[in-house]
């Protein structure tokens, strides 16, 4: 056939013919099912179509004279073209051997498929799915067609999305001529996901550009939701090295609400609207084998293509197979430098705005920008036009047709979607700060004038007024590396695909709690003794209460202890893989009485103590009996992200070790629960925070495998005094000359033991400190870390200190 190509007959080298979206369908069928990539197929309607249309109609002297003073930042202007030229295209007849043609393949898919098929009518221009330039939704898409005579009035409909006001304004933004673009269209079999569920997939993480992870979304019904930004969708994230070594890295997972799906009308064509019971938001869309074979196939896309790709994904309700729609470039990551590494500071105490009621809303972090202006609420796409440049967009969300505003936007705002949704794609493509997801921002940003959208630490957050902030950047080929291994302190996992990024030398010090307090949030007895409290709801209005939030909190899973290993386990999975193949050492829970006491059913396991800090924390719970089944958990989770994840960078640290007896102990629990010491790589470190830690350096070192100084607590405990005191903080000080002679005694053991033991520090001393680091540097210290925003500047001091001191180590040891 002259006009029409199966998706078999093309591949990659046919975007001129075929268009972006149709050719790497064609290249996929072509090349990738082989190796197991389900891709639906279907035929193209070529570009060479739509030139025979306007030929033959002679419309396109017409619509060359209605661009000819288009002015794309006059929006009456714009409406008007674009609404003269799509009139023109729809109505033009179409010569009638094209018809014959597009009638003959979808009677051949009639053959394939059944009569009457279901066919999804896709554009596919010639410049989209570019490298360097999405063109995302600036088409028309039609779905659930059927029928000889629904597809040809489909197809004159996307001929004339071409000239969408939105397709106009991009073309005009990334500079490209209107009459040198071209329509190819896709007419794919359709995936009975309205039965099942769809989403997208970057090969990437699309707000750091993490190379190294994949990100995949879902909810339930047509993909169009997600991409849409319509719903606020499931996310997971998997990490790609381990994944091809055979592992299983799932290092995120989320459910989103999905309060709706789109899916077929009962009678006739098209799609409608459905609310989701709540009993299915509380579920994940895809098991973690089907997010696996995702994965696996976005690894054999992207490696097919050789570069980072954004792929739609869905699974067929009725034969509950997996399918690939389709595949383009992802067009943010892919064209950054990597010389230059740009990192957004809030100068402001984010605990104290958020106590002082400065958060005004939260929601997903699109980028890690900082941006800040006046509110300008937009309900509806029609009052585009009251929208000034500079101006913060907040609206329930966006669609192709806000482009020309979100263009000039200093940042947006959205009730619903997610991290692949329209605003978020188009966001990260103008490159300015976006928050996703928010649920009611439109409400609580109605009445408010200037914000601050903070996007710097992976979660979204939008303040009130006009707060400070600094934008640092680092030439990363001008970086030097000193001896001294300069690691960071990571608390956060949601940071860690972006600190990561950031030149180090690995973790010094991961901390669990904050995992603990924001991933769960639950007194891990409490989640053992469920069943129990259960039992006791019925007579108990407190421990009802607990039992509701619990239910409220694990309500994707029925197995509670397995919610807390899980989560726990993704949490520090995803520091490991941020950071991967470079060491992780996670400190394994310090929580104190009262901080455990305040987790959710914490007051009915913890004793009340008058001195929490020097009291039953660290290391002498672990082998309690009143607390070691709770301990067995955090076991079990380090030893799924070591053993099913494949991520053995992670080592472990034990806080508050009293006495070299007590760390033997703990080593012997930590075996029994199946995390055994040097099985697989397993190195395990104590906390030096005690001066017992020093005094009995060379008995510690038989023990554990490496130390870490926390300088908070030796100072404290070494000067005596309670470092939370206002009366006595003057005295408080890493400097002191005994905290500095116990310092460079540990080490100095350190070193001489046999074997010799590694030895760093986890405190701010060496980065408030730049003498601090350099008495460091000249004990010999083998790793300083540090908070993310001292690394930088400590690493250039280190290097400097190194460099006068003429410092030379072997970094292997």
């Amino acid at each position: 056939m002259k006009y029409v190509k199966w998706f078999d007959e093309v591949d990659k080298e046919d975007v001129a013919l075929v268009g972006g979206k149709n050719a790497s369908l064609g290249e996929m069928i072509r090349n990738l099912e082989k190796e197991g990539v389900n891709v639906p197929s279907g035929f193209a309607i070529t570009a060479e179509a739509y030139k025979y249309l306007l030929q033959e109609s002679g419309i396109g002297g017409k619509i060359k004279e209605l661009l000819a003073d288009l002015d794309t930042h006059d929006m009456a202007n714009l409406t008007e073209r674009g609404s003269k030229i799509r009139r023109l295209i729809r109505n033009a007849r179409c010569p009638s051997d094209l018809e014959e043609e597009i009638k003959a393949a979808y009677i051949e898919m009639e053959k394939r498929y059944g009569e009457n098929v279901d066919v999804a009518v896709r554009s596919s221009a010639t410049a989209e799915d570019l490298p360097t330039a999405s063109f995302a939704g600036q088409q028309e898409t039609f779905l659930n067609v059927r029928g000889e005579e629904e597809l040809m009035d489909k197809v004159a409909k996307c001929f004339a999305s071409l000239f969408t006001n939105r397709a106009i304004s991009y073309r005009v933004d990334k500079g490209f001529d209107h009459l040198s673009v071209y329509l190819s269209i896709g007419v794919q079999k359709m995936v009975r996901s309205d039965l099942a569920s769809a989403g997208v997939i970057f090969s990437i993480d699309p707000e750091s550009g993490f190379r190294d992870a994949i990100y995949i979304t879902g909810a339930y019904g047509l993909g169009e939701n997600v991409v849409q930004g319509a719903v606020n969708p499931d996310q997971f994230f998997v990490f790609k090295p381990t994944l091809k070594e055979g592992f299983k890295p799932i290092v995120g997972k989320k459910a989103g609400t999905k309060r709706k799906k789109l899916v077929y009308k009962e009678k006739g064509t098209g799609m409608k609207q459905r609310k989701v019971s709540a009993d299915e938001q509380k579920k994940f869309v895809l098991t973690d084998e089907e997010v696996f074979t995702l994965a696996r196939w976005t690894c054999i896309i992207e490696d097919h293509y050789g570069m980072p790709m954004d792929i739609e994904w869905a699974k067929d309700g009725i034969s509950n197979e997996l399918f690939i729609l389709q595949a383009r470039p992802e067009t943010v990551h892919s064209q950054r430098t990597l010389a230059v590494h740009e990192t957004y500071v809030l100068e402001e105490d984010r605990d104290l705005l958020k106590e002082e009621g400065f958060l005004l809303v939260e929601g997903e972090a699109v980028g890690t920008k900082i941006g800040y202006g006046e509110v300008n609420l937009i309900e509806d796409a029609k009052d585009i036009h009251k929208f000034e440049p500079g101006q913060i967009l907040v609206t329930k969300m966006t669609d192709p047709d806000w482009e020309p505003i979100m263009k000039i936007a200093g940042a947006i705002i959205t009730d619903r979607g997610g991290r692949t949704c329209h605003a978020a794609i188009i966001s990260r493509e103008l490159g300015i700060p976006c928050v996703i997801g928010t649920v009611n921002g439109t409400r609580a940003l109605r009445n408010e004038k200037d914000v601050t959208v903070d996007c710097s630490e992976g979660i979204g957050r939008v303040y009130e007024g006009k707060l400070k902030y600094r934008l640092d950047k680092v030439l990363l080929d001008k970086l030097p590396r000193p001896h001294t291994r300069i690691m960071m302190n990571v608390g956060v996992p949601e940071n860690a695909f972006s600190r990561g990024q950031i030149p180090n030398d690995g973790v010094g010090l991961a901390r669990e709690e904050f995992i603990i307090n924001s991933y769960i949030g639950i007194h891990p007895l409490a989640l053992l003794e469920y069943e129990n409290l259960k039992k006791k709801a019925g007579t108990d209005r407190k421990i009802a209460r607990v039992v509701k939030e619990i239910d409220a909190r694990s309500a994707t899973y029925t197995d509670k202890v397995q919610f807390f290993i899980d989560n726990l386990a993704i949490g520090v999975g995803r520091i490991a893989a941020g950071f991967y193949p470079n060491d992780v050492i996670v400190r394994l829970s310090d929580f104190k009485t009262n901080e455990y006491a305040n987790l959710i059913g914490g007051y009915l396991y913890e004793p009340e103590e008058s001195n929490p800090m020097i009291g039953w924390r660290g290391a002498s719970r672990y082998y309690d009996e009143g607390f070691k089944p709770a301990f067995e958990l955090e076991c079990k989770a380090i030893k799924k992200v070591r053993d099913e994840m494949g991520l053995t960078n992670l080592k472990v640290m034990v806080p508050f070790c009293r006495t070299p007896e007590e760390g033997r102990k703990v080593i012997e629990t930590m075996n029994a629960f199946g995390l055994k010491q040097g099985e697989n790589g397993l190195e395990v470190y104590v906390m030096c925070e005690i001066p017992s830690n020093v005094i009995l350096a060379d008995e510690f070192a038989d023990v554990f495998d490496g130390f870490s100084i926390g300088s908070n607590d030796l100072t404290q405990l070494t000067l005596g005094l309670d470092r939370d005191s206002d009366l006595v903080a003057h005295i408080f000080d890493e400097r002191n000359e005994a905290v500095k002679r116990l310092v460079k005694y540990v080490i100095d053991v350190a070193h001489k033991h046999e074997p010799r033991r590694k030895i760093g520090i986890c405190g701010q001393a060496p980065s408030d400190f730049p003498e601090f680091a350099e008495f460091l540097v000249k004990c010999g210290i083998d790793s300083i870390s540090l908070n993310p925003d001292a690394m930088i500047s400590t690493r250039l001091h280190v290097d400097e200190v190194e460099k006068r001191l003429d410092v030379r180590k072997d970094k292997s040891n």
